[in-house]
């Protein structure tokens, strides 16, 4: 037989050369024609051995299963085959099979292959008795029975099997030893295997604490999970029959055997009921049904109604306790946790809703010991308090249970989360409540973890507190760990808690309105009365839910405010944490943005605003709440432009510390305020708040730890003008009125409680010098000056100190020395600060030390108020009387009574002793220093105009202590004799020109000005009332020369001084001006306007009117407002009738003009030679007659109409501009009229001659005498023949001579400057025009609503109700 060998290369390279050089060769040789057909037939039989014995080869090398699937390929095949005619190819079929067995197993075959082929293949021997013997087989196997399941078919068996589980296993019985016993029970009775699984868990289930044996029994014993999964699935659907309970038993079997891991709980969980759609809308139904219950508790309804529905309630609420549904995830989620098995817990709780499974008592209470047991390590060494014992918990034997936590750190592996499943639910434990908020207060120290806890704080604490009921012990616990968190964290948790946390589970929506329904019930029945009933009540109900409880009491008294006493003093029962809610939900309240802050009219704040306001002030006073976040919340409106909320700042600080502001205080009130800080806590005030030290220091404390206090006067100071340029807008110009003062009222007390409060070192670190503050922090000079004031103050006193300190000596002269050195030493940088305040040009007029001066002192440095303090004084010795003639007070009260009393008035006189010195030390360095005060380089008209613009007007509407100060500095100025200052001229542009001023006052600053009016005119009524006051102050004095210079002038000469008439015709000349400017605002028929003056005239009323004729005139226009506005202002009108009644009651001290000065007077000759004097000159000029002087007042008075008439105040910043401005043009008018001598001189010649020479000296000869007598007598002929025949002049000679006298008067006020009138008249006119168009340029924006023409204004005039215009006098302008 031929062999082919193959080489070896093919079969290495078979894929690449191989293959196809052993293709060729086989076909060569079976195409070979040459061979026989035996070798041909021996060549192919080789061939398909070769094939299959390569095929067996490379088929056994592929896959282990390669003959399973060749068995199933010919199974089909056999199938296939089977159905054919061809028998050839069955054949076929049958040689391939035959060829296949030696590398396919026969046993397979045997498997798939029909008896028949295996009989043709030789397999079997016959095809009948084989399937004879595989029904034998499968009888035996399926329908024999050889294992018993059932206890009553093998009872011994299973009897031996319970005894052999149910023995001692206390000895040396381990489950090995009864493993191998089960096994042999089983074996020799047939016992079925699972059922004797099943009855190990059913003992394990008797004998629930054996968990070590019957674990190690079942893991030793079982072979597959599914199995005994299966088993226990049978045993919990057995519970699930209706009214069957599942026994705790088989759920801790199934606990423990889930945690050794010996099933799975995606196999178990199967097997429980409900399922966790059910769950779902079980946990919704629970949702609306809390929601609906929360609707009706809302909602008013019917006695009746209501009582029924508490009835369905509790219906409701007893089936659901008598039915309990049996929840088997529910009692497996509880077994779990029980023996710590922390992980399956967590799992199954996270497929059901958000606290569903803890919301059960059982599993919260069985987390919660499991959260015990993790933290006890951690706690015992951290959190206990001092003196604190506790009783130690065992820990759990499981080793797969979460592990003790021995630091902060291990909190966040599971405490944190099992806390978090927890929620709400751990109200459950209170003492678990209190260890983890220990913990937090241990790890603050430690300051680490600050996020984990603050969200522990937002999803378990607080809630949790919200459940508890009236545990003030936890209130307080909880307090102590937050009060370390800053207010910022601290309102952020009770934001949420209040807006967010009640809405989450239905226990919260419940509670909430339940909540919300017994506030209802407590706010109903408060009352003065009951307030300790309530307040007990109050305190109960919020130590568990302070937001809601606040909130709703918080918009009762925005309705109400009859309920804010009563409500403050029933909140004495709550916790330091309810205190702190309390702020935060005022806080929330106040920025609502859903409330509006104003009224409907625009007009007038809101009166829940002005409620919440007041009730800030009571309630921070009066409790200990902390106040950082409301002083923020304010700072941060004032940031944003905003200054409403003003309004709780001013109440804060008038309730805590007793400082009131106010513009209706009475004169002893006032006189009060100008002494120290005793004599101002007690009669400085309308109602002595006692006992502010501790609320006072309270507040200053929280402005000082979050440096707020500086902050808050800037911005306050700022805000004055924000409210008018930015604030103001659209708003009603009484509202924009309104927040100007209230925010000017709260900076003067913040301001005033800074100074009071805070130590030296305090005040001078935090208030920079005043430079700063106006240059950088653009603060306005007045607010600036007033926070410097108290810092310079102390700054002497301290440096006064330290200089008696260093030089001993008693001695007053001494003292005064070192006193007048520490001002030096102290002022001197701020005299050189003040320059860069304002232009070069203002330091021409005025020197840098007397503003600095006039800006830095107050009413306490320049006067003792000694009948303020004799007055306090009295009470205290009139109370003690009282005490002591009162025999009810017990006898210690009414000894710490009259200690108490004592003790004051001993305050009071050491008080008075030591401002007397203060006072004399100040008035001696005033003394000092007042030569060098005014510069002689200008005239004393500017100099004063300067005075009036940047000193007097800014300041004395600033306060009304500043109001009394400047009239009263303007007196010291006067006393001192200061060179180059003129009172007279001061007084009348203060007199002369208020209508502007009036106008461009707010209501507050009406007040102001109206006092300090009032103090200018009774200086001035004391000196006219009486000739011998008026020469012991006023004659001799530099201020009331007639003779102003540029260069500085001794006075020694009587004849420049103003005497005692020609004062008194001043003074009537002052009153008319007052009367007229008066007359003039009623008449606008503006708001603004008659308001202003009718309380610039309510407050002069003592001093003004004096004269008969000019009260009558203002009688009875205030009469005409009273009927005009009866209906249609009616604050106005309530204005004019207060004033109109109590200007009646002052008619009894009014006088008739000829008494008030004396009226006769000479003729004044009509020659243009009878100017005024310039500066310097001596000429007499006649005097004028009354009613030439009337028509040069109306005259000027008619520009000044037409120029107001057409203009209209826009804002505020305008006001000083225009004070100053119409100050100075009405005073430059008046002080160029305002120079004459004693005696008048005339003579053309004469006065020509002393204006070429204006420094020359009156000569005092005998023909100058008699030359002067002959001149009046010839004055007094002209006027009497003048007076007779007055009224025979045509009206429209008389209209002639009126034009002819103010031509007169015009050439006078050129004159006045102290420049020729003949040589530079033209020059002079061109000045002056421009000076009157500046005038009118700058109070452009003043206003008068009703312009009126000339003819109307002259008609007026005319209609004046008679008023007799003023005599002129030798000092008139």
């Amino acid at each position: 037989m031929a062999t082919l060998i193959l080489p070896g290369e093919w079969i290495k390279n078979w894929e690449k050369s191989g293959k196809h050089e052993f293709y060729t060769k086989v076909f060569n040789t079976f195409c070979n024609k040459n061979k026989s057909t035996i070798q041909f037939a021996l060549m192919s039989h080789c061939f398909v051995v070769l094939i299959l014995t390569c095929l067996c080869f490379v088929f056994q090398e592929l896959r282990d299963d390669l003959p399973s699937i060749l068995a199933d390929v010919f199974c089909i095949l056999d199938l296939e085959t089977g159905a054919l005619e061809e028998k050839n190819k069955r054949d076929h079929y049958t040689h391939l099979v035959g060829a296949c067995l030696s590398f396919v197993p026969e046993a397979i075959l045997k498997e798939r292959l029909d008896p028949e082929t295996l009989e043709s293949l030789g397999l079997i021997k016959q095809a009948h008795q084989f399937n004879q013997k595989i029904v034998k087989i499968k009888t035996k196997l399926f329908y024999k029975q050889q294992k018993f399941n059932l206890l009553r078919e093998e009872n011994e068996g299973y009897a031996k099997l319970i005894t052999e589980l149910g023995q001692d296993l206390s000895g040396n019985i381990t489950s090995h030893l009864v493993l191998e016993s089960i096994k042999s029970l089983i074996g020799c009775f047939n016992l079925d295997p699972n059922r004797v699984l099943d009855i190990i868990l059913e003992v394990y289930e008797s004998r629930s604490e054996q968990d070590e044996f019957f674990l190690s029994l079942i893991k030793s014993y079982m072979c597959e999970p599914i199995t005994l999964c299966h088993i226990l699935g049978f045993k919990f659907k057995f519970y699930q029959e209706p009214n069957e309970e599942t026994p705790k038993s088989l759920y801790h079997i199934a606990a423990a055997l889930l945690n050794h891991k010996l099933i799975e709980l995606e196999d178990l969980y199967v097997h429980l009921m409900p399922v966790d759609a059910t769950i779902v809308e079980e946990h919704k139904r629970e949702i609306s049904e809390a929601k609906q219950i929360a609707r009706k508790l809302v909602t008013v309804v019917l006695p009746s109604e209501k009582s029924e529905d508490k009835e369905k309630e509790k219906e409701k609420e007893e089936e659901k306790n008598e039915k309990p549904p049996d929840n088997q995830k529910l009692g497996l989620l509880e077994a779990l946790l029980r023996i710590g098995d922390w992980h399956h817990a967590q799992s199954i709780m996270d497929q059901m809703p958000s606290f569903y499974a803890t919301s059960h008592k059982a599993i919260a209470l069985a987390l919660c010991q499991l959260v015990h047991l993790t933290v006890e390590p951690l706690y015992r060494r951290a959190g206990v308090p001092k003196g604190a014992k506790g009783c130690a918990l065992q820990p759990l034997k499981n080793k797969r249970a979460p592990q003790p936590t021995e630091s902060f750190e291990d909190l966040r592996k599971d405490t944190f989360s099992m806390l978090c499943y927890l929620g709400p639910h751990l109200s459950h434990d209170p003492i678990l409540f209190a260890k983890i908020v220990r913990l937090g207060k241990s790890f603050m120290k430690e300051e680490i973890l600050l996020s984990c806890f603050l969200s522990i704080a937002d999803q378990v604490l607080l809630p949790s507190l919200s459940l508890m009921e009236c545990n003030a012990c936890m209130s307080e616990e909880l307090w102590g760990l937050f009060k370390l968190f800053p207010y910022q964290h601290r309102y952020r948790l009770y934001g949420q808690w209040k807006n967010e946390t009640y809405s989450g589970h239905p226990l919260l929506v419940k509670v909430k309105a339940q909540t919300v329904e017994r506030a209802k019930y407590i706010m109903k029945r408060l009352t003065k009365e009951n307030i300790k009933q309530s307040g007990r009540q109050i305190g109960k109900l919020s130590h568990s839910n302070p937001t809601i409880l606040f909130d709703y009491m918080l918009s009762q008294i925005q309705w109400y405010d009859n309920l804010i006493v009563p409500v403050v003093d029933s909140l004495k029962y709550l916790t330091s944490l309810n205190y702190d809610v309390l702020a935060y939900c005022i806080i929330e309240a106040l920025a609502n943005p859903e409330k509006e802050k104003m009224k409907h009219d625009d007009t007038t704040l809101s009166l829940w605003l002005q409620s919440l306001a007041s009730l800030c002030g009571a309630v921070f006073r009066k409790y200990p709440i902390e106040l950082a976040g409301l002083l923020q919340y304010v700072t941060n409106q004032l940031k944003a432009g905003k200054s409403f909320d003003l309004l709780i700042l001013k109440e804060v600080v008038q309730k805590m510390a007793g400082i009131e502001i106010t513009d209706e205080m009475t004169s002893e009130q006032l006189e009060a305020m100008t002494g120290g800080e005793q004599l101002k806590a007690e009669g400085g005030y309308f109602g002595q708040i006692r006992n502010t030290k501790k609320s006072s220091q309270r507040l200053k404390d929280a402005l000082l730890d979050h440096e707020l206090a500086l902050p808050l006067c800037l911005l306050m100071a700022q805000q004055r003008n924000g409210v008018v340029f930015l604030e103001g807008g659209e708003k009603h110009l009484k509202l924009v009125g309104h927040l100007y003062d209230q925010c000017h009222d709260t900076l003067v007390q913040f301001g005033g409680f800074l100074a009071s409060n805070l130590s030296t070192e305090d005040y001078i670190k935090r208030v920079p010098s005043i430079d700063v503050l106006c240059n950088q922090f653009h603060t306005p000079h007045d607010a600036a000056f007033f926070l410097s004031r108290p810092m310079y103050a102390h700054q002497i006193l301290s440096k006064y100190e330290e200089l008696k300190k260093a030089e001993k000596g008693n001695r007053q002269q001494q003292k005064v020395t070192k006193y007048v050195a520490a001002c030096e030493q102290v002022m001197m940088p701020v005299h050189e600060a003040v320059m860069s305040l304002h232009p070069a040009r203002v330091w021409d007029d005025l020197r840098p030390q007397f503003y600095a001066t006039f800006w830095s002192l107050t009413m306490y440095d320049l006067a003792v108020p000694h009948a303020a303090y004799e007055r306090e004084v009295n009470k205290l010795r009139v109370q003690i009387k009282a005490i002591e003639e009162n025999s009810e007070i017990p006898l210690n009260k009414k000894k710490k009574e009259k200690e108490r009393c004592t003790a004051l008035q001993e305050k009071l006189q050491e008080e008075e002793k030591k401002q007397m010195e203060h006072v004399q030390r100040v008035l001696h360095r005033l003394k000092l220093e007042k030569d060098s005060w005014l510069l002689t380089k200008s005239t004393k008209n500017e100099t004063i105009t300067k005075f009036l613009q940047l000193c007097l007007f800014p300041r004395c509407i600033f306060s009304s202590i500043d109001a009394v100060y400047c009239a009263r500095f303007v007196e010291l100025v006067h006393q001192q004799k200061t060179p180059n200052f003129c009172t007279l001229l001061c007084y009348d542009r203060v007199f002369s020109a208020i209508i502007y001023t009036v106008a461009s006052c707010t209501e507050n600053e009406s007040h102001r000005y109206g006092r300090f009016l009032c103090c200018m005119l009774e200086t001035v009524t004391r000196w006219h009332s009486n000739r011998a006051v008026y020469e012991k102050e006023c004659v001799n004095y530099p201020g009331f020369l007639t003779i102003f210079r540029a260069a500085g002038f001794d006075g020694g000469n009587k004849a420049d001084q103003l005497d005692y008439e020609n004062f008194r015709h001043v003074v009537h000349k002052w009153h008319y001006m007052l009367t007229k400017a008066s007359v003039h605002c009623l008449e606008t028929g503006d708001y603004t306007h008659i308001r202003n003056i009718l309380i610039v005239l309510t407050k002069i009323l003592p001093c003004y009117p004096k004269v008969l004729n000019l009260g009558q005139a203002l009688e009875c226009r205030v009469h005409k407002i009273c009927l005009e506005e009866k209906d249609k202002r009616p604050d106005l009108y309530a204005l004019a009738m207060g004033y109109s009644g109590r200007l009646k009651s002052q008619k009894v001290h009014m006088v008739p003009e000829n008494e008030f000065h004396h009226k006769d007077q000479p003729a004044r000759s009509a020659t243009p030679a009878s100017q005024q004097n310039g500066p310097g000159s001596t000429g007499k000029p006649a005097a004028n007659t009354s009613k030439t002087e009337e028509g040069g007042f109306e005259d000027g008075d008619r520009v000044k109409d037409k120029s107001q008439g057409t203009t209209k105040p826009v804002n505020k910043a305008n006001s000083t501009a225009a004070k100053v401005t119409t100050s100075n043009g009405n005073g430059a008018l008046n002080s160029t009229k305002a120079v004459k001598d004693d005696k008048e001189k005339s003579g053309k010649e004469k006065k020509e001659k002393k204006e070429k020479t204006p420094g020359s000296t009156p000569e005092t000869t005998k023909a100058e005498s008699r030359r002067e007598k002959q001149r009046d007598e010839r004055a007094g002929k002209e006027e009497r023949l003048l007076r007779e025949g007055k009224e025979k002049t045509p009206k429209a000679d008389r209209e002639k001579v009126k034009l002819d006298e103010k031509s007169g008067k015009d050439d006078k006020a050129k004159a006045g400057n102290g420049e020729p009138v003949e040589p530079g008249r033209d020059a002079v006119k061109e000045s002056k025009n421009k000076e009157k168009g500046d005038r009118n340029a700058a109070t452009a924006t003043l206003k008068s609503p009703n312009p009126r023409s000339d003819s109307a204004e002259s008609e007026r005039g005319k209609k004046l109700l008679h008023v007799c215009p003023p005599k002129k006098s030798k000092f008139h302008s």
